[in-house]
């Protein structure tokens, strides 16, 4: 005789899953990537309006404290007294207005295990992927005598902003006959030339309105970038007013003492009028954080896609990176930033990366209607930047050479910053 057994509940819900199982299944579309940016200058803002522009699916964030951005280029002109600290400063609406949100808080921890950001306000920021873009930190702890509270007295004007109003507010305040003196660290330093740069600025102020004024340059480095074309511009336009001493010469700077405004060398102490002391540098302290940094305090990439060396699903750029012949410049940093924007939209769509070729430029002007310039294209080569090609203005060249070249100075800058934040 057969048994009919009635079925259970449990072999209702077992059928119903055999059956669901048989049967086609729905797709869900995976949710857009997230790419979060900690650094709102040139290669953070270019980096994120780079991603949206090449994939406009990408939920990118950008994460900047300050709403207010203050380019370092043409900061020197505000020293000298050619320019006002307004026409440096940038905000964020045109990124915002390209679908980037714009987050005006400090990142204050990165989860790397948990890819997380950790805000100033306590919240957390989830990501796919993460670039950094922090910039430089000065090493307040490597010269003895100076430190954050110091720089009120000697300023570093490293950064541009407050530092570079006060030091132009010391110069205009000094007396006729005194001495400014620009302390310069050994590299790696943000724009290797600008120190040189400021020295020609200042000297043309100082011809200007207190002519028995005296520059005084204390380098721990015995040679620097486009050093003939500075030392024949100096001779050219302020004849006996700058002085250089070279690390070789004694010129590294081992300590100071701000109450003084005395800085000491190997060989001398010398007191100051003005004491513009640019310490040396690291990468911003959230690389540190995030573990990005070695213990050379900047950060370690992959030269092809700006990935971290140290931490997965990290991009860093910019001046905090180790870049080999690439110099820290805004230039530079604005190339880095479009090219890791493609290497991170094309890891998302599973293509291989593109080897960048960055293209780099550096101004420098030491007169009103007097620049000279560097030119490079820099490629990836045994794991590093390397010159492809350069081309440095000629040393023996007419002033209206140095004309033309001070006009493309200021195009290069209106369109670096309209193209990143305009």
């Amino acid at each position: 005789m057969t048994v009919t057994r009635r079925p259970t509940r449990r072999d209702v819900v077992r059928g119903v899953a055999v059956i669901a199982a048989a049967l086609p299944q729905p797709s869900f579309a995976q949710a857009s990537p997230r790419v979060a940016v900690i650094g709102g200058g040139f290669g953070g803002a270019a980096c994120a309006r780079a991603l949206r522009r090449l994939d406009p699916k990408l939920q990118v964030t950008l994460i900047e404290p300050n709403r207010t951005f203050v380019a370092c280029p043409f900061s020197n002109e505000v020293i000298a007294g050619l320019r006002e600290l307004s026409e440096q400063q940038f905000g964020y609406d045109r990124i915002a207005a390209d679908g980037v949100a714009v987050v005006a808080q400090a990142a204050a921890k990165v989860d790397a295990h948990a890819r997380t950001i950790g805000l100033a306000d306590g919240s957390t920021l989830p990501y796919d992927r993460l670039v950094l873009s922090p910039g430089i930190d000065m090493r307040f702890d490597a010269m003895p005598g100076y430190d954050e509270a110091a720089s009120a007295k000697m300023p570093h004007a490293w950064k541009a902003g407050e530092q570079t109003a006060l030091l132009r507010r010391q110069i205009e305040a000094m007396n006729d006959g005194g001495l400014v003196v620009i302390a310069v660290p050994a590299a790696p330093l943000r724009c290797p030339p600008a120190p040189y740069e400021r020295a020609g600025l200042i000297a043309h102020y100082l011809k200007t309105k207190k002519p028995r004024s005296k520059i005084l340059i204390l380098d721990a480095k015995d040679n620097y970038s486009q050093q003939k074309l500075f030392e024949n511009a100096w001779q050219e336009l302020y004849p006996g007013m700058i002085e250089r001493v070279a690390l070789s010469q004694g010129g590294r700077v081992t300590s100071v003492n701000p109450a003084t405004n005395e800085i000491v060398t190997d060989f001398g102490n010398y007191t100051a009028d003005v004491a513009n002391v640019i310490p040396p540098q690291r990468a911003g302290h959230i690389a540190a954080i995030a573990g990005a940094a070695d213990h050379t305090g900047w950060c370690p990439i992959d030269p092809v896609t700006f990935a971290s060396k140290l931490v997965p699903d990290i991009h860093v750029i910019g001046d905090a990176c180790i870049a080999g012949g690439i110099p820290k410049s805004a230039s530079a940093a604005g190339a880095q930033g479009e090219a890791c924007a493609a290497a991170i939209v094309n890891a998302f769509a599973g293509k291989p990366p593109d080897t960048p070729r960055l293209n780099g430029a550096c101004y420098n002007t030491v007169a009103p209607g007097y620049a000279f310039s560097l030119r490079g294209i820099y490629q990836p080569r045994d794991d590093q930047y390397a010159e492809a090609e350069v081309t440095t203005s000629p040393v023996e060249a007419t002033r209206e050479v140095r004309r033309r070249e001070a006009e493309q100075a200021l195009d290069w800058f209106q369109t670096i910053t309209v193209n990143t934040f305009g």
